[in-house]
């Protein structure tokens, strides 16, 4: 576990988000980084196979202080350099060949996309197991009647089944987003010519060219076109992609706060939902977690990807560090948060039915206008009485659907399309 343990952020706290964007995690992430490049040089001979080998061997098994890292960086302003120095005094038989020719936002970026893309897996993940469970919700309940909500007023009627659609929806675009992603590695030297790998040994541009292919190959990211360490759009593009899916998760989270409220108690979480106060409170705690996730990591990806001068950023590229951290940590700990909620979900269509007929009928307001003219519907709306006195057959929520049940349909056929 991290030194921060998420008290002020309890949506990550315990999940697999935590374990894997922890200082720890980041750490080794680095050090994999270093192993991955070793290895590559080996592959194209540029250093010798057993000095790779010691490379790796060390780089797996050295185990290092985050918190006396991060002190001794200060004098660097990034904690690779900290971290080469002690790989290197930990293989004194190859140490000059470790690190060779890289410049630490190679290590720190290739770090940064190997800690994003385990957290991607792990969201998408629970991103599925959500959908899932969505499906279910969308197809048991395509028929329940409840009462369409615009500016927090009743509008008309619909399904809690194209509710649910709609959630499932969102969801569908962002995980194809997530999975569209190609989070490259980075290798490009001192200023992005790679001039120190084509000078090793005579190599020459286009040994220097297959080395990136090779490290990307070795530590499991896309091979680049080229260096990108002064281009960010790959950072703002996965910045991008964790905003759109913690946004899709927020909105079941907004939805089913507002429809469990004491008043409403249309649905109803699986927590307990305590209160230090109030004992008689249930309150939705999961769903109050995945809008705060939601509603934080718009802010922190703002940070991503800011323009910064030359061939290397003084000041916006370690701005970038902690957002991007704090991004895949709050979506990654929302993501896993709805998989509980969805999955614990309590429905109660007795209850919405019920809140539909509040009103009397004017639910079907727009119906009957359509029906009546606008000036009777306006002398019904005027009469005493909480009930409109018109036809019955015009008052029923159930005929007034339009094509929900097919919208629902659509999107879950759209659904059980995707792998």
């Amino acid at each position: 576990m991290s030194a921060d343990g998420g008290l002020l952020a309890p949506v990550w706290a315990g999940t697999r988000a935590e374990e894997i964007t922890s200082d720890a995690a980041w750490l080794r992430a680095m050090l994999e980084a270093e192993a991955a490049l070793a290895r590559a040089q080996a592959r194209l001979e540029l250093i010798p196979a057993e000095a790779a080998a010691a490379i790796d061997r060390t780089a797996a098994a050295l185990v290092l202080d985050p918190a006396d890292l991060a002190r001794r960086a200060r004098q660097s302003a990034n904690p690779v350099v900290p971290l080469v120095s002690d790989l290197r005094r930990a293989v004194p038989g190859a140490a000059s060949y470790a690190h060779l020719g890289a410049t630490s936002q190679d290590i720190l970026d290739s770090a940064a996309m190997l800690v994003a893309t385990r957290a991607v897996r792990a969201i998408v993940g629970d991103l599925s197991a959500i959908m899932r469970d969505l499906c279910e919700l969308a197809e048991r309940h395509k028929g329940t009647v409840m009462a369409a909500r615009t500016l927090g007023q009743q509008a008309v009627p619909t399904t809690f089944g194209l509710k649910a659609a709609g959630w499932l929806s969102g969801l569908l675009r962002a995980r194809a987003r997530l999975r569209e992603l190609r989070l490259p590695a980075q290798l490009g030297g001192a200023a992005g010519t790679l001039a120190a790998f084509a000078e090793r040994a005579g190599a020459g541009p286009v040994t220097a060219l297959m080395l990136v292919e090779v490290f990307a190959e070795e530590i499991g990211l896309a091979a680049p076109a080229a260096p990108w360490h002064a281009e960010r759009s790959a950072v703002t593009e996965l910045g991008a992609a964790l905003a759109g899916t913690a946004g899709a998760l927020g909105k079941p989270a907004t939805d089913i706060v507002l429809m469990a409220q004491t008043e409403v108690g249309e649905v109803a979480e699986s927590s307990t939902g305590g209160s230090s106060a109030m004992p008689q409170k249930r309150n939705p705690a999961l769903s109050v977690l995945v809008r705060s996730a939601a509603l934080q990591v718009p802010a922190y990806t703002q940070v991503l990807g800011q323009a910064g001068e030359h061939e290397r950023a003084a000041g916006a590229w370690q701005a970038e560090w902690l957002p991007l951290r704090e991004a895949l940590r709050l979506t990654g700990g929302a993501a896993e948060t709805a998989a509980e909620l969805v999955a614990g979900l309590r429905v109660f269509p007795d209850r919405m039915r019920a809140n539909a007929e509040l009103t009397g009928g004017r639910l079907l307001a727009e119906r009957l206008a359509a029906h009546l003219g606008q000036k009777a519907l306006k002398q019904a709306l005027a009469a005493e009485g909480s009930r409109l006195d018109v036809p019955d057959e015009l008052l029923d929520p159930e005929a007034y659907l339009g094509a929900a049940a097919e919208l629902v349909d659509r999107i879950l056929a759209t659904y059980r399309e995707q792998p």
